[in-house]
């Protein structure tokens, strides 16, 4: 690294006096010029012409090295100003790096993310709770909520990592500040899923097949559990003040919470948005998910 920064001043320094000095442009001329006449000299076998020559040219050489120092006596304060500037450049660069590191950049997070739940992310990886009934999920009111809710999958371990650990650690977090208790209704989705639900109409879903965070496992739906059932419908106050504080919780994650959408809300849906992700690398429209 600092025999690359020396090669670089060298060679800039070099430049520089050639744009600036006349005298420098000069000598570089007449060094090349008595360079050029010394190897004709020197194949055409005149050794004492060659010696003439070589004599003429260290002679002009010296002339034209000499008349450069003066010159650049002259201008040591220019000389000095840009030497200056090529010399705090790299360094102010350097020192930057050093105390602004940009390691990284998370695109990812739509909201500013909470330092205490910064730095939880950065702690323990959170395990996924075991498997609930599957009988839970079928009654009216989930079947209600959820078209087709008998072919959603719950399977922690399609989600994203990333959006994996977050979604954990909503779920632990609701638990120790609020008192509830979420459930994953459906993460990973799969294309044909999704465009089966399509189908269904713009009451069910706004996404086609690859235009939803669900199908890349950047997604889920949840709700809660209470005495054993699942609470799904905003209809009951309990429910409806679980979903505020879980759209809370996500957002101080960096996700988007679906209850914030313009159209379509869809309280219990959580997505983690990445640039590109989609197809096409569109960012989806409000209400992408199932509504509650």
């Amino acid at each position: 690294m600092l025999l690359t920064l020396v090669v670089f001043f060298v060679l800039a320094i070099g430049l520089l006096a050639l744009l600036v000095f006349p005298a420098a442009r000069a000598w570089v001329r007449g060094a090349a010029v008595h360079g050029r006449q010394r190897g004709v000299a020197a194949l055409g076998g005149a050794v004492s012409g060659a010696r003439r020559q070589g004599g003429v040219a260290g002679t002009a050489a010296v002339g034209g090295a000499r008349a450069l120092i003066d010159h650049l006596r002259r201008r040591a304060w220019l000389l000095g100003g840009a030497l200056a500037l090529l010399v705090s450049l790299p360094l102010a660069a350097f020192w930057l790096r050093m105390w602004f590191p940009a390691d990284s950049f998370d695109h990812t997070a739509a909201h500013a993310v909470d330092e205490h739940v910064a730095m939880l992310l950065q702690g323990e990886q959170l395990v996924p709770p075991p498997p609930l009934p599957p009988a839970l999920f079928l009654t009216p009111e989930v079947e209600q909520a959820v078209p087709m809710v008998q072919g959603a999958s719950r399977q922690w371990e399609l989600l994203d990592d990333a959006f994996r650990q977050r979604l954990l650690l909503v779920f632990k977090l609701m638990a120790e500040r609020h008192g509830y208790r979420m459930v994953l209704i459906e993460g990973y989705r799969s294309p044909e899923r999704q465009a089966m639900l399509a189908t269904m109409g713009s009451s069910v879903t706004l996404a086609g097949a690859g235009a939803s965070y669900h199908q890349y496992g950047l997604a889920a739906d949840c709700a809660f559990l209470r005495d054993g059932k699942i609470a799904i419908s905003e209809r009951e106050p309990w429910v409806a003040r679980g979903y505020e504080l879980y759209g809370e919780v996500a957002a101080s994650l960096g996700m988007t919470w679906g209850g914030g959408w313009r159209s379509l809300k869809d309280l219990g849906h959580v997505e983690l948005r990445r640039p590109g992700v989609l197809r096409g690398g569109a960012q989806p429209a409000t209400g992408e998910a199932l509504s509650p």
